[in-house]
């Protein structure tokens, strides 16, 4: 797959250390977007706030780094999914400080649809890990998909208790996406990658580094509708994403214990603090159904064709009409769905469009009714 249009110019802002948020956010009040900085002049940066130090470091990039990032975006099944462009997760671009891009593997089009982050403690009793299963096969089977950290314990949980109801899921890893933390969750890696994404902030050669866990926990709550905690000690990290969660004035659901256990403290800490305490995954299903339509409303509308035209991510995006039925994309793509579960890569194969041009196309098909999604990253055609 060929590289992402402006692609270098996107890696340029992920890749420039000391570009924050209210620098990212004067570039973008500047030039409408921040990867026009590309075609701005030094004064024009140096105007819009930039001092001279990060010029340099958005013009001359480590080239080592830059090309390795362009290597491994050279696999057909591997994005990076900018702020502008139509399958970037709408409520994160909605936080304080989104980011400027994220390096993903998999379905992208995931990325769109209603999120539920599930966290817990690394270190969850059996009961507890039982409870991340279950809630979050109960929460896939309702239309959610399942948020997690990739992390052991609750989050391994939720993610498997996602993929054997024949959910989606999405792992935001703390490393780059070239490696696997913990090492113990690669078969599950491979697995979240072939049913769901993975997704992260970090360009590839990553390692796990203690200070990128508060940044990915940010992105967990900031794509989610709201974050269900499930077993959490009093210093874990689950807390600071439940946080973050709370900051982002997102729902934060608490599932509480015995009191003899102490990995149940920070979730009853949570629930005195106002977090809404939740026995069932239905609860929690009914809390967030209003939340999760109006967001449906909202991706079609971000996935208008008008708008999908806007996408960064191929550089053969086809162009799309207003009516699926006169739209001969359409047209090539429902005819390589089989009434029987198709595999994504079969349906990329029939069609002969891009893989991230299916992925967005389906999804369309898949909120239109025309396509139903299945585990194993097979799709369905209704009519």
């Amino acid at each position: 797959m060929p590289a992402p249009p402006r692609a270098e110019a996107w890696l340029g802002l992920v890749l420039a250390r000391g570009l924050g948020p209210k620098r990212m956010a004067a570039l973008e009040a500047a030039f409408g977007s921040p990867v026009e900085w590309a075609d701005a002049s030094d004064k024009q940066l140096a105007d819009a706030g930039l001092d001279d130090k990060l010029i340099r470091a958005l013009r001359q990039p480590d080239p080592e780094l830059m090309q390795r990032c362009l290597d491994w975006l050279a696999h057909e099944r591997h994005f990076l999914v900018t702020r502008d462009d139509p399958l970037f997760p709408p409520l994160l671009k909605r936080i304080p400080d989104p980011p400027a891009a994220l390096f993903a593997i998999g379905d992208p089009g995931c990325l769109v649809h209603p999120q539920l982050a599930i966290v817990g403690s690394r270190n969850a009793t059996p009961g507890g890990l039982n409870h991340a299963r279950s809630f979050a096969a109960t929460l896939s089977r309702a239309g959610f998909v399942i948020s997690s950290g990739l992390a052991a314990g609750v989050d391994g949980a939720a993610h498997q208790g996602c993929l054997d109801a024949g959910g989606r899921t999405i792992a935001v890893a703390g490393t780059g996406l070239d490696q696997v933390y913990p090492a113990r969750h690669r078969k599950l890696a491979h697995e979240i990658a072939d049913n769901g994404l993975l997704v992260s902030l970090f360009p590839p050669g990553t390692g796990p580094l203690a200070g990128n866990f508060p940044a990915r926990n940010r992105i967990i709550s900031g794509m989610s509708l709201g974050t269900l905690v499930i077993e959490a000690g009093l210093r874990s990290g689950s807390l600071i994403t439940a946080r973050l969660a709370n900051e982002q004035g997102r729902d934060v659901f608490a599932v509480p214990g015995s009191v003899h256990n102490p990995q149940a403290r920070g979730c009853h800490r949570l629930i005195r603090d106002g977090a809404k305490l939740v026995e069932t995954a239905e609860e929690v299903a009914e809390e967030l159904a209003p939340l999760a339509r109006q967001l449906a409303e909202d991706i079609e509308h971000l996935l208008s064709p008008s708008a999908a035209k806007e996408s960064v991510l191929p550089l053969d995006e086809p162009d799309q009409s207003p009516h699926i039925e006169q739209d001969p994309e359409y047209r090539r793509l429902l005819d390589a769905v089989g009434f029987d579960p198709t595999p994504v890569d079969e349906i990329i194969q029939r069609s002969r469009l891009t893989p991230a041009a299916v992925s967005s196309m389906l999804l369309m098909l898949e909120l239109d009714g025309r396509v139903s999604a299945h585990a194993g990253g097979r799709y369905s055609r209704n009519a």
